[in-house]
């Protein structure tokens, strides 16, 4: 069995009392004070997160746009320097190899933030889908930089005590480079995975750097009521804002249109990205025949991943991909994929838990949406 990789932050999670599992081969925490705590601090106030196992490749380059055009199903022609967006990597057959963050640094200068439990796998997938396009380099930086995720409606207030650079010019899914808790060129990004408002600060991976600027977040933070927050209150956050997560809402089993993320997806881009045809043949066809939804159960029961999901008869027509109680709706919810027929909102169905059908209804998505201010 190999050791488990570990953050810079490591040693910091542990002396913090965090619970630490694996994840993807990880040592990371799952929670210190409670999921709940820790939820309940982003949705309302501040929380910090360690997401220094994500991964960052950089592409850069007189082809590094072709290249990325070309690995990726958005539209980075569209991207101003200093802008990001969400996009993913395809199979040739439309499905996913990985779902990620664009962002573009300066022009012919690219990074790809990729998930932590696909790193190695995607990191060999742009080496081999545009390793041959001329004028592109390829570096992976996914070591060199501790990802630190700032999240929640009062995120800015905290790290507006340890910058100069003015936070409000920075919109959402835009990023700038400034001053941190006294390092340069920090990489200020205006982006997150809760549904809350938030940065996310990349800084040097040594220890002492990271658990410096880890404890100052903190200390910045403690007029706010921060917490540490684990792996868990990251998942449930991301569920009410239904954000996928690779290996349950998406995976090399499941299309675009299947998961509902065709609006990232531009077939009408010039370039000829890596799953595009597949995805048209499948538009000619007459699109998916199932289809993400949400659901909010009806009766006493939570929904759990893998569980099926039945029609009202009792016929197995679908599946569980996350499931949770919502900490903020105080209801149980779910994602599933279900036959198009059951996908309406309002359509009653049934999870079936410890072998018992439970009743659920479909309901619209996000299941939560912050207020706009």
């Amino acid at each position: 069995m190999s050791e488990l990789r570990k953050t810079a932050l490591n040693a910091m999670h542990r002396s913090m009392k965090a619970r630490m599992v694996d994840f993807s081969g990880w040592d990371m925490p799952v929670e210190y004070s409670g999921l709940i705590a820790e939820h309940n601090a982003v949705r309302n106030g501040v929380g910090i997160f360690d997401v220094s196992h994500m991964g960052d490749i950089q592409l850069r380059g007189p082809g590094s746009l072709a290249a990325v055009q070309r690995l990726l199903m958005n539209d980075a022609s569209k991207l101003q320097v200093g802008q990001a967006h969400y996009s993913a990597m395809l199979t040739p057959e439309g499905t996913f190899v990985d779902d990620v963050v664009l962002h573009k640094l300066s022009e012919n200068d690219y990074l790809i933030v990729i998930n932590a439990g696909t790193r190695e796998k995607d990191v060999q997938w742009i080496r081999k889908a545009i390793g041959q396009v001329p004028g592109a380099h390829i570096s992976d930086y996914s070591d060199m930089y501790t990802q630190i995720a700032i999240q929640g409606p009062k995120a800015v207030d905290v790290l507006r005590k340890l910058t100069d650079t003015d936070l409000s010019t920075i919109k959402n899914y835009w990023f700038t480079w400034g001053k941190v808790c006294g390092l340069y060129n920090v990489m200020i990004a205006r982006t997150g995975y809760t549904g809350e408002d938030g940065f996310e600060i990349y800084i040097p991976s040594d220890v002492a750097t990271s658990e410096r600027v880890w404890k100052e977040i903190l200390d910045a933070g403690a007029e706010f009521g921060i917490l540490p927050c684990g792996l868990g209150a990251r998942n449930t956050l991301r569920l009410e804002a239904a954000m996928a997560l690779y290996g349950h809402e998406i995976s090399d089993t499941i299309n675009v249109f299947e998961a509902g993320l065709n609006r990232y997806c531009k077939l009408d881009k010039e370039s000829n990205f890596i799953g595009k045809q597949a995805l048209l043949d499948i538009q000619a066809a007459g699109g998916p025949k199932r289809k993400l939804v949400g659901l909010e159960m009806v009766d006493r029961g939570i929904a759990r991943d893998g569980y099926p999901v039945v029609s009202p008869t009792g016929q197995e027509i679908g599946v569980v991909t996350s499931g949770s109680p919502s900490v903020t709706l105080k209801k149980n919810i779910a994602l599933a994929y279900v036959p198009l027929n059951f996908a309406e909102v309002g359509t009653e169905v049934a999870v079936m838990v410890r072998n018992a059908p439970v009743k659920a209804v479909v309901v619209p998505t996000p299941f939560y949406k912050r207020a706009k201010k």
